[in-house]
């Protein structure tokens, strides 16, 4: 029987300080305000998890200006999965809010897009509008795991396990991926920072720090024809996903919800 996976979403982080003017390019209200929210996930299929980025270290969340609301790592261990044994990681690209915790998984094997490792490691890094986003000490520690022999540097499209599938779309970032999973409603895309909000996929619009604009609103095309249906995608740091999908269980609203459930009607 083909394996059909739960996804969980961690909201880590929250930052309400934030504008419209700061997330969309040439938005017509730049002063309004627009919430941001931090989230990774897990995914679990029986006893095998598969974490889906790692959160963000709370140094540098002070640094940026976000509030820390949970330690995911805590978090995972709350709803009985034990980070010291997880296998499998997949980092969707290398931004400080989904590098934070690499070292909280001490056997893990960590797929990651080549192309983001050339990217980090390479000349747009003499760039300040580049480099912005990333952490020197991350992706000095991704490094040294590439030559522990613990991390996989994979191209454009990988299955990873059974039901699981990593997709380069760019945009973001040079190497930013989504992650396709099989679930009981049927392929759901983890969409990550190829999406902040729905809106950028409902408009059509870009999300203003970009390395490459074209590919950012291209992404949304190829998001499409790897989920079942519009309400088979899920953003990485919009709000209107806690409203959408039911908690993980109870007294976790707010912090941890199931994404993979249909999401309900607003």
């Amino acid at each position: 029987m083909p394996a059909e996976y739960e996804i969980h979403a961690i909201r880590y982080g929250t930052n309400d300080r934030r504008t419209r003017g700061r997330n969309f390019i040439l938005d017509e209200r730049p002063n309004e305000p627009l919430t941001m929210d931090f989230f990774c996930w897990f995914l679990r299929c029986g006893d095998r998890v598969i974490v889906v980025d790692t959160g963000m270290d709370p140094e540098k969340a002070r640094k940026h200006g976000h509030t820390m609301l949970l330690d995911p790592v805590s978090t995972l261990r709350d709803l009985g999965v034990e980070p010291e044994r997880v296998e499998t990681v997949l980092i969707t690209h290398m931004h400080y809010d989904h590098t934070g915790h690499l070292d909280a998984f001490p056997v893990a094997r960590f797929h990651m897009q080549s192309e983001e490792m050339a990217y980090v490691t390479g000349p747009w890094m003499g760039r300040r509008w580049f480099r912005h986003a990333y952490e020197v000490d991350e992706i000095a520690r991704m490094v040294t795991l590439l030559h522990q022999g613990r991390v996989e540097l994979h191209g454009r499209d990988r299955a990873i396990a059974d039901g699981v599938s990593v997709h380069w779309v760019g945009g973001h970032c040079a190497g930013q991926e989504v992650v396709r999973v099989r679930t009981a409603r049927g392929w759901v895309v983890l969409a990550s920072d190829a999406l902040h909000y729905y809106e950028e996929f409902e408009r059509g619009i870009p999300f203003a720090v970009a390395f490459n604009v074209s590919d950012m609103i291209a992404a949304h095309d190829r998001i499409r024809e790897l989920a079942d249906s519009d309400d088979h995608v899920i953003p990485a740091h919009d709000p209107r996903v806690l409203a959408l999908y039911p908690p993980s269980g109870p007294g976790l609203e707010g912090r941890v919800h199931r994404v993979d459930p249909p999401p309900r009607s607003l």
